[in-house]
């Protein structure tokens, strides 16, 4: 598909150096867009931000997704970069606790929360008042399949990303009709982020689903471009699924 109205708008995208953070900036910098994507550790950033330099115009601002002066500053050097601020991805997540609910530590429960899902609100509210407010744009939250079903030992993850869609819906009733806002739910990707769920048994748990194969980032990052382009511009509060069929089977 042709995608639309992209070129010469602005991205920012969190968690955006590597996995599929990284492949959605590489699928909107080849459509025209021009990207700043942060992250925690800079030496990532800036191979990624070269990479992207090849086929656009991209920077890097380093940083942690829940800290507010690095939310601020990544707004502001984008709009001093690039004049706007058109599209927002909030990708950065973390998942600190694994294994049962009931013997969680509550502060890596808190910091899933804070980081998946409080982060995600500050950052939309800077873009909503440095841009989006006056000039429209679209937002795309990063969620999971773990936010639609429950599954063992991520507990904490699922809930953090059960909350992120429903702000999404909540965000899509405030922010809207000028801005659009919608949430991908990616099934299992091959990312370093979960590489755990599958490093030991690949073929076994490819052969679970449908498509018979685990995900790529480049098969999200089709699904964000489209979010965020004029071809779903009628789309908003939606929770748009990429899991190749995972959702049909039990959870693994």
């Amino acid at each position: 598909m042709q995608l639309d109205g992209l070129a010469g708008k602005t991205a920012l995208i969190t968690g955006g150096s590597r996995g599929i953070g990284f492949a959605i900036a590489h699928r909107l910098v080849e459509n025209g867009v021009n990207v700043c994507i942060t992250a925690r550790k800079a030496d990532q950033l800036t191979a990624a931000v070269a990479s992207l330099n090849e086929v656009g115009s991209a920077i890097a601002v380093a940083g942690k997704a829940d800290q507010g002066d690095h939310q601020t500053d990544a707004v502001e050097k984008t709009i001093a970069a690039f004049g706007r601020l058109d599209i927002l991805v909030n990708n950065a997540a973390v998942s600190p606790q694994f294994g049962p609910l009931m013997d969680a530590d509550l502060g890596a429960v808190q910091k899933t929360l804070m980081v998946n899902v409080v982060a995600t609100l500050a950052w939309s509210q800077l873009a909503w008042r440095a841009w989006m407010r006056d000039n429209g744009g679209s937002v795309v939250n990063v969620a999971s399949t773990g936010g639609l079903q429950p599954a063992p030992s991520i507990g904490s993850y699922n809930v953090s990303k059960a909350a992120l869609i429903h702000l999404t819906r909540q965000l899509a009733l405030e922010m809207g009709p000028g801005v659009r806002v919608n949430a991908l739910a990616p099934g299992l990707v091959r990312t370093q982020f979960a590489q755990p769920l599958f490093e030991d048994n690949e073929s076994e748990v490819a052969a679970l689903f449908p498509m018979k194969r685990i995900g790529e980032p480049g098969d999200i990052a089709d699904a964000a471009a489209f979010l965020v382009s004029a071809n779903a511009s009628w789309m908003t509060g939606s929770t748009f699924v990429v899991d190749g069929g995972e959702l049909t089977v039990a959870a693994i």
